[in-house]
């Protein structure tokens, strides 16, 4: 999007910069992504860098309000709330898609956001080996708040590892070496010193937490958590019997599972920004739009775009039985932004926030992007196209 740098990305491109960028990776990760890695990083000019602090901030502003936790009361389903809940997130994502305004320039629109942690290792990993391989002018950053690789992996440590021997905090998924984001796993093993472990794999004496090793049993003192919680107990009768994490339990959550449902979906009609396009809860929705076919409905309990409809029907919206866990959402339209050789393409930007325990408010650390030429980015399709896929961004921050 920064024309100067695009274009001679575009020229100097070739297919053996973009097979030694993919083996760059695999080779310090140590196996090749599963999922589609983009041909190009995404090049974002310095007005669209500002817009889109400027939008995050907003929405920050609307998690540190003192009543958040009471405006979000009824996020968390009952039969997944989970106790010791602390008193804000570790992790915030906020993913915006790249739009054009009534003037016809760039600008970022709100499509979801999470209190959860997404490729915070492999994102650093894909954006250095861009480096590596690609010309990436120094004009442009993929991190924030005068971050570096040591700087930023020192900051993960702290937050996720904390004062507790590595071999004490584990990352927790369901089947993680099943999950197609499992090269963040390993990478995050390699650079923090935690393991990947799966929930079947937790043994429970008390109100302790152990998984075993060669060398025997290892308590564990902290969890960075990677299940999401409905999708677990959609898997329940698949897994086979393993410890309930809703119980009380002796251990730390980096990040705890109820900030996943309060940082969600359910956020989007508390926000009121330029930014972000107007949303309701179905059930408090006064009259339904004439024009369907301007709004999204999305379900509030669903992950990786399963469930959303792009093109409703007043008949999608009478088959609905239970509106209050239904969002409807004022449509977005995706910019084709990206030019590449292989014709225009859209794009989403993800900003990635950490917020340690001593720092007065979350700090923006990264980013995540994807790419794509059909309206459904990051919803698994058929084959991927060339010049899609996940990707990265590097950010003019100054004007």
């Amino acid at each position: 999007m920064i024309p100067s740098i695009r274009t001679a990305y575009n020229h100097q491109f070739t297919d053996k910069q973009y097979h030694d960028f993919l083996e760059g990776i695999a080779l310090e990760a140590g196996e090749a992504p599963v999922f589609k890695v983009a041909e190009t990083p995404v090049f974002i000019p310095a007005t669209l860098t500002a817009q889109l602090i400027q939008a995050c901030d907003e929405i920050i502003a609307v998690i540190m309000r003192p009543d958040f936790k009471e405006l979000t009361r009824h996020a968390i389903p009952h039969q997944l709330k989970a106790p010791h809940e602390n008193d804000h997130p570790h992790f915030i994502v906020i993913d915006f898609a790249v739009c054009r305004d009534e003037h016809g320039e760039l600008t970022p629109r709100l499509i979801e956001l999470q209190g959860f942690p997404s490729l915070y290792a492999f994102q650093e990993l894909m954006a250095r080996q861009f480096r590596t391989h690609f010309n990436i002018p120094d004009t442009v950053n993929n991190f924030f708040g005068g971050l570096d690789s040591e700087s930023y992996f020192q900051l993960l440590k702290e937050v996720i590892v904390g004062n507790f021997n590595p071999e004490e905090v584990v990352l927790l998924e369901v089947k993680p070496h099943e999950q197609k984001t499992r090269i963040d796993f390993y990478y995050t093993e390699q650079r923090l010193g935690i393991k990947p472990i799966c929930v079947t794999e937790l043994i429970q004496e008390g109100k302790k937490l152990y998984y075993e090793t060669g060398g025997g049993k290892v308590q564990i003192r902290r969890i960075y958590n990677r299940v999401i919680f409905d999708d677990l107990h959609r898997q329940q009768e698949h897994l086979g019997k393993h410890v309930s994490l809703l119980q009380d339990l002796d251990v730390e959550w980096v990040t705890h599972p109820n900030w996943f449902y309060r940082i969600s979906k359910y956020m989007l009609p508390f926000i009121h920004s330029e930014y972000a396009p107007k949303s309701w809860f179905l059930h408090e929705l006064p009259v339904i739009p004439a024009d369907l076919e301007n709004y999204v409905l999305k379900p509030l309990f669903s992950f990786a775009g399963q469930g959303v409809l792009i093109d409703v029907t007043q008949a999608d919206i009478d088959r609905i039985t239970d509106p209050e866990n239904w969002i409807l959402q004022h449509k977005v339209q995706y910019d084709p932004a990206i030019v590449t050789p292989e014709g225009p393409a859209y794009c989403e930007i993800r900003m990635m926030y950490i917020w340690p325990d001593d720092s007065p408010k979350p700090l923006l650390v990264h980013n995540l992007a994807r790419i794509s030429k059909s309206k459904m980015i990051g919803v698994t399709q058929g084959k991927p196209q060339q010049w899609t896929g996940g990707s990265c961004a590097f950010f003019e921050q100054e004007l």
